[in-house]
């Protein structure tokens, strides 16, 4: 059927659709990623976006019961140049097109999606309406710009559990941290896990959650307003802040809280939480002019010279020089030298930017589990 995608400027591409019928509104972004399609549609941190797939080919290795990072797809829409209308891959069970439909999940083949890229890098992430329902574009366009940004919107209530639960799941085939075994941890896993970690779930991926418990942690996920004072009663050696959608001052409660939790246990942050540990320590966020999505994002670490290969999903970044004195940036991003890691000198808390879980993308990022699990032992020896 045919389909129309209208940005907030008022530029049409023109395609067709799979996935579900209807009219959807989001902020369109792009994905460098060449493969894990299925990773990226059900990662929360997708929610209220419109992903554009830069590779040209989407759906060939189908659907299968392994690689979703969560219960469901989040994203608005999944736009793409050419969709395969056959799964190939032992794995798969159903294809792109079917999971799409059965979840809503509106998509749009036959786009130009080098030209609507190089729009978006040239003005910006832009809101935009999908629809096979109404094919006018200066209807669109209203639709468009009556729509809600992601400054607008409190995503991460959307995402999070509503209530604590355990996570015992370890990492799925070979991909495994480094640290695994200094850790206590044979390949088969970890029978005594060293490490109580609570999880802050602010749109939080299984990957995440694998490589904690390969790490030896034993994981407790809690809602994104969990109280501090609920969190330190579970006594954990440290706490972790996940990934999430949107903009982090949507997210009040987990910031609050997190200020109350900073010098009472090792936190560690990503993503969404790495930009909240920024905000709770004194810094200021700031919005990227089209965001950082993809899995091939050098990223060089500041202590040691090395660079890593990373997987990253943001739209907001931490202004650097909003950091107060006590506050190290660790990591720079190689593409616009944006902040990518910061440490406090004192207080045993880092976070990082990127996704070091990868999924998909390169792994050279893992090690930082490590780190955590080393930040947890010192403050546990002291």
């Amino acid at each position: 059927m045919e389909a129309l995608l209208v940005l907030e400027d008022g530029m049409v591409f023109r395609g067709r659709s799979f996935g579900a019928l209807g009219e959807r509104t989001g902020e369109v972004v792009f994905n460098t990623a060449i493969t894990g399609y299925q990773e990226i549609i059900t990662d929360p941190s997708c929610r209220g976006q419109m992903v554009v797939m830069t590779y040209p080919h989407i759906g060939n290795t189908g659907i299968n019961e392994e690689d979703s990072e969560s219960g469901q797809p989040h994203v608005r829409a999944l736009i793409v140049r050419e969709v395969s209308s056959r799964e190939s891959n032992w794995r798969a069970r159903q294809t792109l097109d079917r999971y799409l439909r059965e979840h809503e999940i509106m998509a749009l083949t036959d786009i130009d999606t080098r030209a609507l890229t190089r729009h978006v890098r040239q003005f910006g992430a832009l809101r935009g309406v999908v629809s096979t329902v109404d094919l006018d574009p200066d209807s669109l366009r209203g639709k468009a710009l009556a729509a809600p940004t992601t400054s607008d919107e409190d995503l991460v209530a959307e995402v999070t559990c509503n209530t604590p639960y355990e996570w015992t799941e370890r990492v799925i085939g070979e991909w495994r941290v480094d640290t695994a075994a200094k850790n206590g941890c044979a390949k088969d896993g970890c029978a005594h896990p060293q490490w109580k970690v609570v999880a802050y779930d602010c749109g939080i991926k299984h990957s995440i959650l694998r490589q904690l418990v390969e790490s030896g942690c034993q994981v407790t996920v809690v809602p994104a307003q969990t109280a501090a004072a609920d969190v330190l009663a579970l006594k954990p050696d440290g706490v972790f802040l996940s990934n999430g959608p949107g903009d982090p001052e949507m997210v009040p409660y987990t910031l609050s809280n997190l200020r109350s939790l900073l010098g009472q246990v090792p936190i560690f942050g990503i993503c969404l939480g790495h930009q909240l540990l920024g905000m709770a320590l004194g810094g200021s966020k700031f919005k990227l002019k089209f965001g950082h999505h993809g899995g091939n994002h050098p990223v060089k670490d500041l202590r040691t010279g090395q660079i890593a290969i990373t997987t990253q999903n943001h739209n907001f970044a931490i202004d650097p020089d909003s950091l107060p004195a006590g506050v190290e940036v660790t990591h720079l991003s190689l593409y616009d030298h944006t902040l990518e890691g910061l440490r406090h000198r004192e207080l045993s808390v880092f976070g990082v930017q990127n996704h070091p879980e990868a999924a998909p993308g390169p792994h050279d990022a893992n090690p930082l589990f490590g780190e955590f699990v080393e930040l947890m032992a010192e403050w546990k020896g002291n």
